[in-house]
């Protein structure tokens, strides 16, 4: 074929169009009218409506990893900030708790601390306060130690008491502590009066309190008699109360009845008392005779003089 009968013309796919200036110029200027368009009009508002409420629920899907990522990290980080907290709580929590029972324990002390004061006014006899320092080891015995001894001026038999009324007794004395024998002992006995009608007696410790002892089966006694220190002994003060009538139990059988007492001063838990001086010591000594003061003479019989 002769090379002038070639079709030298470019296929339609190679035809170029406008040029690139041509087109630049016009999308520009197409850009440009739209964006005033848009401002002056508002023709592309319902065009983007409508976008944005088909494209809401792809974007919403698409936010699902990054909305539970972060929420799980704002969880755990929340859940680590509670467990502090609340790790926090309780440990403020338990000092208010130790500080409450501290206050409270406190509060107790000055209650029967006020009561000791202001039983002292109205004793007669000279009195030191002391502080219970444990139970004697004992374990068949009921008898407790103090902190004060004979250097603090504390004697032997001494009174013991608290604002309810008589404790003990002091039976052995050291130079920096006392051991106080309690009314419930097995061994411990103390003079009685009972307040309503003026029966003295003797009241004596035992395993389950206290009990009347050697009184007749038809003894004035009622349940509910306060019993108070005789003060007969020379040791402990009249007036202190000592115990209650519980129970009276006549039989028959024998001339003796059986009196329950339940004694007025709890020993259990006591922690401060008043040691009393022994009414005895108290007593001014008896007047001794003069050495130089002439015997008597017998009377000479009467005789004759010569």
């Amino acid at each position: 074929m002769p090379l002038g009968t070639l079709d030298r013309t470019p296929p339609p796919f190679f035809r170029q169009g406008p040029s690139a200036l041509t087109k630049l110029s016009f999308f520009s200027a197409l850009a440009l009218f739209l964006m005033v368009a848009d401002t002056r009009f508002k023709l592309t508002q319902p065009a983007r409506a409508v976008v944005a409420t088909v494209l809401h629920p792809v974007e919403r899907a698409l936010r699902v990893p990054v909305d539970l990522w972060e929420g799980g990290s704002d969880y755990l980080m929340g859940l680590q900030h509670a467990l502090a907290a609340e790790e926090r709580a309780r440990h403020e929590l338990a000092r208010q708790s130790e500080r409450v029972l501290r206050l409270e324990q406190i509060e107790a002390e000055n209650n029967r601390l006020r009561s000791l004061l202001g039983m002292r006014p109205a004793l007669l006899v000279r009195s030191l306060a002391a502080e219970v320092l444990y139970d004697a080891p004992d374990p068949f015995s009921r008898k407790v130690v103090i902190d004060r001894g004979s250097t603090h001026g504390i004697a032997l038999a001494a009174p013991v008491i608290n604002e309810a009324g008589v404790l003990g007794q002091v039976t052995r004395v050291y130079p920096l502590s006392a051991e106080v024998t309690l009314l419930t002992d097995k061994d411990a006995a103390i003079p009685v009066l009972n307040t309503r009608s003026q029966a003295r007696s003797a009241a004596f410790g035992g395993p389950g309190g206290m009990e009347l002892r050697f009184m007749a089966g038809n003894a004035d006694v009622q349940v509910g008699d306060l019993l108070t220190t005789s003060g007969v002994d020379g040791i402990y003060p009249p007036g202190l109360p000592v115990a209650k009538v519980v129970t009276v139990e006549r039989k028959g059988d024998t001339g003796f009845a059986r009196i329950g007492l339940a004694t007025t001063a709890r020993p259990d838990g006591v922690r401060h008392v008043l040691v009393l001086e022994p009414v005895g010591q108290q007593m001014p000594a008896r007047p001794e005779p003069a050495a130089d003061e002439a015997p008597r003479t017998a009377p000479r019989r009467g005789g004759a003089r010569k």
